[in-house]
């Protein structure tokens, strides 16, 4: 029998978009941990009836506990693009240190737009860190297309 061959190495850039992924999810997560913990509470209190959480209609939700529902649902908008842009540089080779610091910067923004938005929720920091997160995926997505384009990596 012939020896198995040795498995190929993977260059570490190659899969380190993995971790500022995971770290988004962690993210996701701990929002989502939060609304639970919020709503839970707010039945308990009596501020909403749980027949509420059924269909959404028939009450209203308290304002702290929505604004943590808004905030974990934007948490599935623009991050898709993010997680997109992170895969297509892992799957064709193109996860330069470049992209990867993007991508720790991407959910660094995102850790404080999550901080802003579920915290004192002022407008003028959560814009700025919404739309800096937003410039940084499309600095991700230039890059990738660039880097497609030109032949490089």
């Amino acid at each position: 029998m012939r020896p198995a061959a040795p498995a190929k190495e993977i260059p570490l850039t190659r899969t380190a978009l993995v971790y500022p992924m995971f770290a988004l999810v962690l993210l996701t997560f701990s929002v989502l941990v939060a609304l639970f913990r919020a709503r839970t509470r707010f039945v308990r209190q009596g501020a909403v009836d749980a027949a509420f959480f059924k269909t959404y209609q028939d009450g209203r939700e308290p304002e702290s506990s929505a604004q943590l529902a808004r905030h974990f649902a934007n948490l599935f908008e623009a991050p898709v693009l993010f997680y997109a842009v992170c895969l297509a540089a892992m799957v064709i080779g193109r996860s330069s240190a470049w992209m990867i610091g993007l991508a720790w910067l991407y959910v660094g923004l995102r850790v404080a737009h999550a901080w802003i938005h579920t915290g004192r929720n002022q407008l003028k920091h959560r814009i700025a860190a919404y739309f800096s997160s937003w410039a940084v995926l499309l600095l991700m997505w230039a890059t990738l297309v660039l880097s497609v384009a030109s032949g490089a990596g």
